[in-house]
């Protein structure tokens, strides 16, 4: 797939955002970083929003054109792209667990069904819990085909936008139940209402059913792009409007998000990121605006193997500070610039021994069928 240089920097400004806020594996940031490591979680929000347009574009361009989508082929694809280098990861954590981060870990079960996200028990820190993402993007994965065919051929505005609005009722309502059940007054004494911590993860932070809102924004933008494309382009023609409303709106959310167990957050936030970041997605994609044009040094690498540092990062920060030479331990963001180096050498290394190979396989096999379908 051609890449879009705008998109690439979102893509390297989330996967930096999510190895900022597991800084605390390292031992930290030190003063002055903590919004970074409070805030960087928002990063598997745009992961979510960008896949959500990429791969929703992506098939629907497939069944405008074709009239069908290729669920073998289209599942084929996706098993290159996400098994190989995963299951090395999962392979090692369970092979070696002094690699790991935490001591415990869920069942190898629940990382090879990518149900994990399903059956979290937080009572306990587990080690190689970010991969609760991969598993809601493997859900999507599944799913969204087959949503296509099923809704495609009778859909119109009217249906998609019922449909669309009761997907984001749903994750409303769940919350709110969610939180209801489990809120208690703080235990600082200032009298406002909280959700149980550890019932916040299992409930809202981790499960499918109720982080739908990134993947659906990104669904929303593919069907405008691909459908509506008068529209698309008219929008389009304001990046750098959209950016700036992206930004504020993320900003706003991130007040909303200063205590991430309160009512507006754990029912309204997720909603309102999802907007903000679908907003910085349609400026990106726009070649006209200041996040295309953008060069940033290294944007488009660390794009290329965020994947590989997604799955690698946790474990080799910790592996990394427990090693470190005296000289540069316990120095705050010094000893975190380190660990954060180490990581990037051992994604790049998963990325050119695992992933890339295969995905020259897959190409190599999708350029096969193609031949043989035209033969």
């Amino acid at each position: 797939m051609h890449r879009i240089p705008g998109l690439d920097l979102l893509r390297a400004t989330a996967i930096v955002s999510v190895i900022c806020t597991h800084a605390w594996v390292a031992g930290g940031m030190g003063e002055g970083f903590g919004w970074i490591q409070e805030f960087g979680w928002m990063g598997v929000d745009l992961f979510f929003v960008l896949s959500g347009y990429l791969i929703g574009r992506q098939v629907l361009m497939r069944f405008k054109h074709e009239g069908h989508v290729d669920l073998k082929g289209f599942y084929r694809q996706r098993a290159y792209r996400i098994l190989p280098a995963y299951l090395t990861v999962v392979g090692l954590y369970f092979g070696f667990p002094s690699l790991r981060e935490q001591e415990a870990i869920q069942p190898l079960w629940q990382f090879l069904t990518f149900t994990m996200n399903l059956f979290v028990d937080q009572r306990a820190m587990h080690a190689f819990s970010s991969a609760w993402s991969l598993c809601v993007e493997e859900h999507f994965y599944l799913i969204f085909p087959v949503a296509v065919m099923a809704i495609a051929p009778r859909a119109n505005v009217r249906r998609l936008c019922a449909i669309f609005l009761g997907v984001v009722v749903f994750g409303l309502a769940w919350r709110g139940f969610a939180w209801w059940q489990s809120s208690a007054l703080a235990s600082d004494g200032n009298g406002q209402w909280e959700m149980d911590g550890r019932r916040y993860m299992e409930l809202i932070y981790y499960p499918s059913y109720a982080r739908l809102d990134g993947l659906l924004a990104g669904v929303a933008l593919a069907v405008l792009s691909v459908y509506r494309t008068a529209q698309w382009e008219r929008i389009q023609r304001y990046p750098n409007v959209l950016a700036l409303l992206g930004a504020a709106t993320v900003g706003l959310v991130s007040w909303v998000f200063r205590d991430t167990l309160t009512f507006a957050a754990c029912v309204a936030g997720f909603p309102i990121l999802s907007l903000g970041l679908a907003l910085l997605v349609v400026s990106a994609a726009s070649p006209a605006g200041v996040l295309a044009k953008l060069r940033v040094p290294g944007a488009s690498w660390m794009a290329a193997i965020s994947y590989s540092i997604y799955l690698s990062h946790k474990a080799v920060l910790k592996l990394a500070s427990k090693h470190l030479p005296a000289s540069v331990d316990h120095h705050g963001i010094l000893t975190f610039a380190c660990c954060a180096l180490v990581a990037l050498v051992a994604a790049a290394i998963l990325h050119y021994l695992v992933e890339r190979p295969f995905l020259w396989l897959r190409d190599r096999a999708a350029g096969r069928t193609v031949a043989m379908a035209a033969a």
